[in-house]
């Protein structure tokens, strides 16, 4: 179970998509992907191949959104996440990959990031 989040959304330069996960889910929607590799991240998997775009990225995001540099700092900011949020995203994740388990099912950290963000911050 996901809790309802009430920060704010802003809108900023959309990330490509991860393989295996349709684009049109970010059409219209391109902070969904900043929020999504911040979940990951958050949970320690982010994608290696995301980083260097988002490294890239920090300095353009810093600007827009403020924060300390980073790409996870600037995200953090528009959203008004508070700093303890890579806290709860992994006390969700371990929560909700322990009712798969007992379930005999797999949630992907995909998976995860996209219910966590659909459910919590958009």
């Amino acid at each position: 179970m996901f809790m309802k989040w009430p920060w704010s959304k802003k809108i900023s330069q959309p990330l490509e998509p991860p393989p295996g996960v349709a684009s049109g889910r970010y059409a219209g929607k391109p902070l969904l992907r900043f929020l999504e590799a911040y979940v990951l991240w958050s949970i320690d998997e982010l994608p290696i191949e995301s980083e260097p775009a988002l490294t890239a990225m920090a300095p353009t995001l810093t600007q827009l959104f403020g924060g300390d540099g980073s790409w996870q700092s600037a995200i953090a900011a528009t959203m008004e996440l508070p700093a303890n949020m890579p806290d709860l995203i992994r006390e969700r994740w371990a929560h909700n990959t322990g009712i798969a388990a007992r379930n005999d099912v797999h949630l992907s950290p995909q998976q995860f990031a996209e219910m966590f963000v659909d459910a919590n911050l958009t």
